[in-house]
């Protein structure tokens, strides 16, 4: 998988198109879960896009500290259905958390994770905290990465 990191302005109307295509496959459809995905949030937001064959199978959002979050944030993480047996979801979040910590130095990681989710994100270092709560009628719980 090749990744790039692009601000708004940066993503080809193509990868747009692909990448909101994907936001929807996954957290609308596959989650069942109607909610306005675009948010008026990406044009603050750094890109990270995983593609294969020209494709986008993989994807992140990353803010930088007060935009989302106090801290530096990673959300919107989604990888294609028939490419998560290829461990591009790990490749993916390894990606932006170096892209915050090249970009962002010395700051915390702030996300709100799926709780089926929970191991996966420990895993690469976050530690949950607070309780669980809903969002989009999906439990979440906040994780942090100092």
């Amino acid at each position: 998988m090749e990744i790039a990191v692009k601000t708004f302005d940066q993503i080809t109307t193509k990868e747009l198109y692909q990448i909101l295509r994907l936001r929807s496959e996954v957290f609308v459809i596959e989650q069942d879960c109607v909610y306005q995905d675009m948010d008026n949030k990406d044009q603050k937001a750094l890109h990270v896009i995983g593609t294969k064959n020209n494709e986008v199978v993989a994807y992140t959002r990353i803010f930088k500290p007060g935009d989302y979050f106090t801290n530096a944030s990673i959300g919107r993480v989604v990888v294609s259905k028939d490419q998560r047996k290829y461990g591009l979801g790990k490749q993916i979040m390894q990606a932006s958390i170096e892209t915050i910590e090249q970009r962002f130095p010395n700051k915390s990681i702030e996300i709100s994770a799926q709780s089926y989710l929970l191991k996966f994100y420990t895993e690469l270092g976050f530690v949950a905290f607070g309780e669980e709560y809903l969002e989009d009628g999906i439990p979440h719980r906040k994780m942090l990465k100092e």
